[in-house]
């Protein structure tokens, strides 16, 4: 692999356009992309990447995480967001950055990171596959303190379309049922999103506005996926130890406005995390969070 050393965090005016740019017929992206698609082996690094704890509280107050010391699990994703962003809008790579679903996300600390703790961090797609719905890529982000490793993320995202996978068989369709009793209910409108969206960085029009959404085809605006990964753990961030493994399965998308119903159960020495619709009982999220050995 080769990589490319940035001297600064890539921002929206830069990515953004790029990105908008690859949805154009003729000088954008193929939009059907092939199973022997190639990523292009690239790792785009970032060194002396300071927290700003401005920042981190406006991430904090729209999760409902806990503000401290030490950066929550999921703030993670956002510090590597901008770095996924250039991986994906390198007219190289095959799938729009604009349009690709995140499906799973996984999240591995070492150990505690302090948020005046400087970072490095490594970001490259692998693993380009066919999946019944798409094509799945994996966007890999690793997190330094000087030469330690102290973390490392895999996002997993989908482009939809058909492949050879398409017309296998599937299991019979899970039948809506009325949840029990939520340990808390979450509520989000468009608002909270749309600071959560100044927080992270992550401004996709899916998430800013029913009209843009209803581009891409969702009847309203949605919830980021990693606000709810985050959301999820507000009521037990605090409790988490410093090395951990923190997994997270993407269900169907929280249309805004919402309430939505949390379960956590201790589990294996960790928890089981979920949000489900309220009425109908089917995920918006569920997820395992482990201590790591």
């Amino acid at each position: 692999m080769s990589t490319v050393s940035l001297t600064t965090v890539p921002g929206p005016a830069t990515i953004y356009p790029k990105a908008v740019g690859a949805m154009l017929p003729v000088i954008g992206k193929p939009a059907h992309v092939a199973a022997d698609a190639v990523v292009p082996d690239t790792v785009y690094r970032l060194e002396d990447v300071r927290i700003d704890s401005g920042e981190l509280q406006r991430y904090c107050r729209t999760t409902g995480l806990p503000f401290g010391a030490t950066v929550p699990v999921t703030y993670l994703f956002v510090l590597s967001f901008p770095l996924a962003m250039t991986v994906m809008v390198d007219p190289k790579f095959p799938l729009g950055a604009i349009g690709s679903v995140h499906v799973e996300n996984t999240i591995e600390r070492f150990r505690a990171i302090g948020v005046d703790e400087p970072l490095t961090v490594e970001t490259h797609a692998e693993n380009l596959r066919e999946h019944r719905k798409g094509i799945l890529v994996d966007m890999v982000s690793e997190f330094f303190v000087g030469r330690e490793r102290v973390a490392v993320q895999t996002s997993t995202f989908l482009k939809q379309q058909r492949t050879s996978l398409s017309g296998g068989e599937r299991g019979p369709a899970p039948k809506d049922a009325t949840p029990p009793p939520p340990d808390r209910i979450v509520s989000v409108d468009l608002g909270l999103i749309r600071q959560y969206a100044e927080a992270s960085g992550d401004r996709n029009p899916i998430h800013m506005a029913d009209l843009t959404a209803k581009a891409f085809g969702f009847s309203r605006a949605i919830a980021h996926g990693m606000w709810s990964a985050a959301t999820a753990l507000a009521n037990i961030e605090g409790s988490l130890p410093g090395a951990v493994t923190y997994s997270v399965r993407f269900g169907k998308p929280i249309l805004l406005p919402a309430k939505v119903n949390e379960y956590t159960t201790a589990a294996d020495g960790g928890y089981d995390v979920s949000l489900l619709n309220r009425k109908k009982g089917y995920p918006h999220l569920t997820a395992t969070v482990r201590p790591r050995d």
